[in-house]
């Protein structure tokens, strides 16, 4: 059986598209319909259907998709474990959060191929929980992302970026004296609280008795600092690094009270049989001084 078959299936699976399964593989939507035809016909059974523009699995293709992964990881691994120990080489494949792809992942990876130009990279944006499920599971080597807020399992390491405490985040016009009144007053920019930022900041608005004037609610902190930016209101967020939309006129400003922290991280599974890479990657995020926690949050300071 070729794995490039088991790699079409499980890609068209997962993107629930042959078209966006042929973009990743950089091949032709056709080319990646004849293979998942090839392995159809190989296995005797029919493996995936169509509904509209989407593709699903069929209970014959649920059933042996679990082990399609399981036989890729394995392959993967074969590979690894032939390279020259001397040598760092194949394939890592990391997730990351929007803002750390943005941020963090590009300096790191830089300085990494520049040392170990035989490292392949796989990339894999994402959002926290997402990819989380993928490094347990085993789909993702390692993911840089905000750490859940229950217990790691054991099968699992990590590795703490920053520490990044909530922040009152206005205008740059707008005089601050007390937050909490700022955030009674002023129309609300809400930050998404199906995320962990999120839930701290609702949970930090509920412990104080602050109901603000919700304009709207939105996953995502650049959008977010482009609707305070443009004076649409007020928002309650961690103090992330925000890089994309550095020339925006905002402040920041520290609240009254101490808050848990949103903590930013490295998560990789321990029995990969990439862990020389990944911790490769990690020893050069130390390097360029990642690994630091944030500095204390001065009044106005502009993003």
């Amino acid at each position: 059986m070729d794995s490039r078959y088991l790699q079409s299936f499980v890609y068209v699976v997962e993107l629930g598209s042959i078209a966006e399964a042929a973009r990743r593989l950089d091949l032709t939507p056709a080319a990646v319909a004849q293979r998942v035809k090839m392995l159809e016909q190989e296995l005797g059974a029919k493996l995936v259907r169509r509904s509209g523009r989407t593709v699903g699995t069929t209970e014959a293709g649920e059933r042996i998709l679990a082990r399609a992964r399981a036989v890729l990881h394995d392959i993967r691994d074969l590979s690894a474990d032939l390279n020259d120990a001397s040598v760092l080489a194949g394939q890592l494949r990391l997730g990351g959060t929007p803002t750390m792809m943005t941020s963090l992942i590009p300096d790191v990876l830089a300085a990494l191929l520049a040392r170990h130009p035989q490292i392949d990279i796989y990339l894999e944006p994402g959002n926290s929980v997402d990819l989380y499920r993928k490094v347990v599971s085993g789909d993702l080597d390692a993911a840089m992302l905000v750490r859940p807020l229950f217990d790691l399992p054991k099968s699992c390491d990590w590795q703490t970026f920053r520490e990044e405490p909530l922040v009152l985040l206005t205008p740059a016009s707008m005089q601050v004296g007390d937050p909490h009144e700022v955030l009674r007053r002023e129309p609300f920019v809400r930050y998404d609280r199906n995320v962990v930022g999120g839930q701290l900041a609702d949970g930090y608005l509920r412990q104080h008795g602050i109901q603000p004037h919700q304009r709207c609610e939105l996953d995502g902190l650049d959008a977010i600092a482009v609707m305070v930016d443009r004076g649409l209101g007020v928002s309650l967020v961690p103090d992330w690094l925000m890089t994309r939309f550095s020339g925006l006129a905002l402040a920041r400003w520290p609240l009254p009270y101490a808050f848990p922290k949103r903590v930013v991280g490295l998560l990789w599974g321990r029995s990969s049989a990439r862990m020389r890479l990944v911790q490769a990657f990690l020893g050069i995020a130390r390097e360029l001084d990642v690994a630091q926690a944030t500095q204390p949050v001065r009044p106005g300071t502009q993003k």
